[in-house]
């Protein structure tokens, strides 16, 4: 957490507020995904989700379609675009923790790469957790 605000401090002013980013980043990476599930994804009601659905359609960065499987749901799909922000921002954050981890002594990127493993393992069993207790079906991300 401390790491993702120090990373936004220091960037340049977004478009999109992080609630809208996070939702993005979901359907980049997960979608075409059905707006119930992003919702449940990103653990608010669908009213929430459809407002904010409807900021990143305006902004260019999702399309809506019926789902062929189901005409009832709607699939939220990420434009070119919006594929293009989600990885230009997470690009941008990797050259800047490698910045500051090249700033690193040789022994302390050693202890930080040894940790990576078992910080990865936490993560997967914490979304798995997620997974378990929302019903999402969203893949790993």
């Amino acid at each position: 957490m401390h790491i993702g605000r120090a990373l936004r401090k220091d960037s340049q002013p977004e478009v999109l507020a992080a609630e809208h980013r996070s939702a993005l980043s979901v359907v980049v990476f997960a979608g075409p995904i059905r707006m119930g599930t992003l919702a449940t994804a990103e653990r608010v009601g669908a009213p929430a989700m459809t407002k904010t659905v409807a900021l990143l359609e305006g902004e260019g960065m999702v399309t809506r379609a019926s789902d062929p499987d189901d005409d009832r749901a709607v699939l939220i799909r990420a434009t070119r675009k919006g594929a293009t922000a989600v990885r230009r921002g997470r690009d941008e954050r990797v050259r800047r923790i490698e910045h500051a981890l090249a700033q690193l002594g040789p022994e302390a990127r050693q202890r930080v790469a040894a940790a990576m493993g078992d910080l990865e393992e936490v993560i997967d069993l914490l979304e798995k957790e997620n997974r378990r207790r929302s019903g999402a079906t969203l893949p790993s991300l």
